[in-house]
């Protein structure tokens, strides 16, 4: 009874309180006792004077209004302001950020990106994007470019599996680090005999692939890539798991691995404590799980952006700006080996005066240490040699030897395509350094095409021994040819006129057209020297193939006129070449001084 009763006393109480508060209200919308309600609106009437007065109030600023454009802006104003920005950005400029460059731009460039307001700055960002990574900068093409469109081209022609081909793991791989320089295909997938690395054994595989890269800038050596295609659809993807491409990993007793066939392990130990990679027990198993950190980085590598040398930084200006700089001179020629493959013979020249010699035991010896390194374009090094240069004077003759200049030689086999020659020197006896780069591009031979290689004027050209041919400092099959090379300054390769100075010149001739009656090639050679000055012919000699004997579709032209016969000044031969079966001409030249 008494819980009721106070349930309803306080229910009393409630009410009361509740009444008060209504009145209250009502009294406060009723005008005072005695005042007239002038407040209150006439809805007969058509005068708007209160209406009028509160919009006035509302659009009045207020003191403590804010600046909509300084003030804060809270979570939701600011998604709302990126999907404007997503927007605004026009078609082609988000096609560049997530199509063009998306594999190649760091987080930080695609960020300030984001971050631009208009069109005119978004250009600009664009062109010193491409600028940062040109490895010409003082050249109209920039290589960089060039070669990155061209990949992506290459990867939507070959790797589209549903997608466009730089969609792929293989397009990105292709896109960032260019052409494996190994490439081992299984497209069909089946019967797989696995290196001992992976288990040994025998097994049955999906499709697949493995890219190795020589070497990659920022990644290391020996670099292996795997692709698998898992749904035999084309779709090939990138992974760690080498034994992802096992098409029996999950059927028993099939694919066992060596040490499984001897009952040594069993499958399904592959499934528990294996780490990354579901391989079989093996004899390398062991080393197998010290490297799978090492995986694990290569592959956080491969999926990040390439670093970006920037042209204009402090390691750029280093390299560039040198006190007390060695000048050198360097020439590059093209001689074909095979149909892809170019020898690229480097020759570099310094002159006697500019290397600091040092008495031993009566000979004056000067010391040159060479680095030479070549590249991509997009930084990855295709080969590097180093060596040393020791030139050994008498004391008595260094004088006389301060004009003369000694030469260093190497060829590299290469492709043809373009790439970037860096070459430093460093005097050995003394302090000064000097470097050189370049871009240079290695030309393709082609089967059908009438081709020479470059035409080289040599101060030395002799034959070589037998069992020296094709190796050895200036040799080039079965000669040893050695360049006069140009200086730098832009002017021609000089010879003395000197009764024991000869000019030779070296060139060979490819794909010549051969008859299909007499089975031979039918081509005539025009030797003119010219005098530039006088635009006079001081030499013109013709041969023909039926008089060079038994030649094939491949030629080699070496002649040899003495340095005494010309007369001093500025002369240019030309190997003037016209094929009588394929109508094709080629006319190579080349320029050179006589003092």
């Amino acid at each position: 009874m008494f819980r009721v009763a106070s349930y309803q006393a306080v229910l009393r109480t409630l009410l009361v309180s509740m009444g008060l508060l209504v009145c209250g209200a009502v009294a406060q919308n009723q005008p005072a006792q005695g005042q007239p309600a002038q407040d209150q609106p006439d809805p007969k009437s058509t005068d708007k004077p209160a209406q009028d007065t509160a919009s006035a109030a509302q659009t009045k600023p207020t003191p403590d209004a804010v600046d909509p454009l300084t003030r804060p802006t809270n979570e939701k104003q600011r998604k709302k302001n990126q999907r404007a920005l997503k927007q605004e950005l026009s078609k082609p400029y988000k096609k560049w950020l997530e199509e063009d460059v998306v594999y190649i731009i760091t987080d930080e460039e695609r960020a300030a990106f984001r971050q631009l307001s208009n069109d005119e700055e978004r250009d600009n960002f664009i062109e010193a994007f491409w600028q940062r990574r040109d490895p010409t900068p003082d050249t109209e093409e920039n290589e960089f470019k060039e070669e990155h469109y061209q990949r992506i081209a290459y990867a939507n022609e070959h790797f589209a599996a549903g997608v466009p081909g730089w969609k792929t793991d293989r397009g990105r791989i292709y896109i960032v680090f260019g052409k494996p320089d190994e490439n081992d295909s299984h497209p069909s997938g089946g019967t797989y005999e696995r290196p001992m690395e992976e288990g040994g054994g025998e097994t049955s595989t999906f499709p697949f692939e493995q890219w190795r890269y020589r070497y990659i800038e920022g990644i290391g050596q020996e670099v292996i890539i795997e692709f698998v295609d898992t749904c035999m659809c084309g779709e090939y993807h990138m992974t760690m798991d080498r034994s992802e491409k096992d098409a029996l990993l999950t059927t028993p007793n099939a694919g066992l691995t060596l040490y499984e066939q001897m009952g040594m392990s069993s499958k399904a130990s592959r499934f528990t404590g294996n780490g990354l990679e579901r391989l079989g027990a093996g004899p390398d198993s062991a080393q197998l799980q010290t490297k799978e950190f090492d995986r694990l980085e290569q592959f956080a590598k491969l999926q990040a952006a390439p670093k970006v040398k920037f042209t204009d930084l402090e390691e750029a200006v280093n390299s560039k700006v040198i006190l007390n700089p060695m000048p050198f001179d360097v020439r590059t020629d093209f001689v074909k080996v095979t149909s892809d493959t170019v020898l690229v013979p480097v020759t570099i020249q310094m002159k006697n005066r500019d290397i600091t010699f040092v008495n031993k035991d009566g000979i004056q010896r000067g010391t040159v240490n060479i680095f030479a390194r070549l590249s991509t374009l997009t930084g990855k090094i295709v080969q590097t040699f180093e060596d040393t240069v020791q030139v050994d004077v008498p004391a008595e003759l260094l004088p006389r030897t301060a004009e003369n200049a000694s030469v260093y030689w190497k060829a590299l086999p290469l492709r043809n395509g373009r790439y970037k020659l860096n070459i430093a020197v460093k005097d050995v006896n003394g302090d000064r350094k000097g470097v050189w780069s370049r871009s240079i591009v290695v030309p393709e031979f082609s089967d059908d095409k009438l081709a020479t290689s470059t035409l080289i004027v040599a101060d030395d050209m002799e034959p070589v021994p037998t069992k020296a041919i094709g190796t050895g400092m200036f040799v080039i099959g079965t000669m040893k040819v050695r360049p006069r090379v140009a200086p730098a300054d832009g002017k021609p390769a000089l010879f003395k006129k000197a009764k024991d100075q000869k000019l030779n010149f070296w060139m060979q001739v490819y794909n010549l057209g051969v008859d299909e009656k007499t089975h031979k090639p039918s081509a005539t050679f025009e030797y003119n020297i010219t005098n530039l000055a006088t635009n006079k012919q001081v030499v013109q000699k013709t041969e023909t193939t039926d008089t060079m004997g038994n030649v094939g579709d491949q030629v080699t032209l070496q002649k040899s006129i003495a340095a005494a016969n010309l007369q001093p000044g500025i002369y240019k031969i030309q190997i003037k070449v016209n094929d009588n079966v394929s109508k094709q001409t080629v006319d190579p030249s080349a320029v050179f001084a006589v003092e």
